[in-house]
């Protein structure tokens, strides 16, 4: 596999520029600036091993695979309301204040696009920064015209989209989906069954611009866009950032599992004041939502080999919006487990997070991972990138994988894959 060098700019497009987009911007902008820190980026301070354990050769991800550098990104994105980053991330209170007003210019310098909106797939939202136009077709051109200009404008080598944006109600996968020409006609006709994050979607990659996922949105994650993606020769990777609760729980699952103890039952709460809370306070988005978080546990879990553990498990999973909470997000689960003889147990967990910081560098390292896939020549459906994702996509009549620890060990070969490095197996003894 011959990988192209990153030359130039790369430029990072986001719809969807409030808390969690403009956390992820600024903190790029104060880490190039010396300020802070990535912590949580994989591809700025994972390491990964090479060779025999007994060698202990362990580098930087960045220094195996050409990673694009920090340096030379630049910013763009659509948002429904108007306020440019600066302001987005004042409003949001991810992020200190006194901080952000040290990145004021660079900040202020990033206005969001009109985005492509609809009322009536996020209902709660009331944004008037939007695009109008006769049919979602019309919608996809000028997304696209936009694209093409940013380009330009910004001088860059490439681009990459990463879906920042709201969660939209729950839609089923329908004949609409299944061929391109499908697609393109219902766009055309301004079909129902395609939500304003799927036009992005076609747009990107229509271009050949590799698209993630970030909502659980049905988005890239439907046939017709996984063909056009091997069309265009484009990696896409949905859907939805594995963040607080659902991440807790693809590490702690793994683990009951492989000591065989069994769950009677997983009862998940949430408070969550942001954005995405109050949208997710309509039930149709919390749908998409819950769908997204309820498979994680069946899949990990295996229920139907593992019947004597795991048949009779009851999982329950609520959101609720509290405003005073905005961005801090608490999570509580408790946890029904017995063990030896059936003996009763029980774990009890209550996250605290700050949900936008925990999403921020799965957006950096989604954008400079799909970007490296594309120079390798990789298209369709990157599998390797579900260690990011709460609802990954697979390959069809394919199971996703949900365990953690071996969403990492495919992470890892793919990387030394594109390395040409030898893939570890863990089979001998210098393994």
């Amino acid at each position: 596999m011959e990988t192209k060098k990153p030359t130039g700019k790369l430029g990072i497009l986001i719809p969807g520029l409030g808390a969690v987009g403009t956390t992820f911007i600024a903190g790029v902008y104060a880490i190039n600036k010396g300020m802070s820190r990535p912590v949580g980026s994989l591809t700025q301070m994972g390491r990964i091993r090479l060779g025999k354990r007994t060698s202990i050769n362990k580098p930087y991800i960045k220094d195996v695979v050409d990673i694009h550098p920090l340096e030379d990104v630049v910013f763009g994105g659509w948002d429904v309301f108007d306020d440019n980053v600066y302001e987005a991330a004042v409003k949001a209170q991810v992020l200190d204040k006194n901080l952000l007003d040290s990145l004021k210019p660079e900040l202020e310098a990033i206005k969001p696009m009109k985005a492509v909106f609809d009322k009536s797939y996020a209902k709660r939202l009331n944004g008037t920064h939007v695009k109008e136009a006769p049919t979602k077709m019309d919608l996809a051109n000028s997304l696209m015209q936009e694209i093409t200009e940013f380009k330009d404008k910004n001088n860059c080598d490439r681009l990459v989209m990463v879906w920042c944006g709201s969660t939209e109600i729950y839609i089923e996968e329908g004949p609409v989906h299944q061929t391109i020409e499908s697609l393109e006609e219902g766009l055309r006709n301004n079909h129902k069954d395609i939500p304003p994050s799927m036009i992005y979607t076609y747009a990107a990659v229509k271009l050949g611009i590799p698209y993630a996922n970030g909502a659980p949105n049905l988005s890239c994650d439907v046939p017709a866009i996984v063909e056009l993606s091997r069309q265009t020769g484009t990696p896409i990777a949905g859907k939805d950032f594995k963040t607080g609760q659902t991440l807790m729980k693809t590490i702690l699952a793994p683990g009951l599992k492989c000591r065989a103890l069994g769950i009677n039952g997983w009862f998940s709460t949430n408070i969550l004041g942001n954005r995405d809370g109050e949208v997710l306070d309509d039930p149709d988005n919390f749908k998409s939502k819950e769908v997204s978080k309820l498979g994680v546990l069946e899949d990990i879990l295996e229920p139907e080999l593992n019947q004597e553990l795991y048949s009779d498990l009851y999982h329950k999973v609520r959101i609720n919006y509290y405003p005073p909470r905005g961005d801090n997000k608490e999570g509580w689960d408790n946890i029904d487990i017995f063990g030896w003889l059936d003996y009763p147990m029980q774990i009890k967990i209550d996250f605290l997070c700050k949900d936008s910081i925990l999403a921020a560098p799965l957006v950096l390292d989604l954008a400079l991972f799909l970007d490296l896939a594309k120079r390798a020549g990789m298209s369709g459906v990157q599998e390797w990138l579900s260690f990011y994702l709460k609802s990954p996509q697979a390959p069809t009549g394919v199971r996703p994988m949900h365990d953690i620890f071996k969403q990492q060990i495919k992470l890892e070969n793919t990387i030394r894959y594109i390395a040409r490095e030898e893939l570890i197996t863990h089979l001998g003894q210098d393994y």
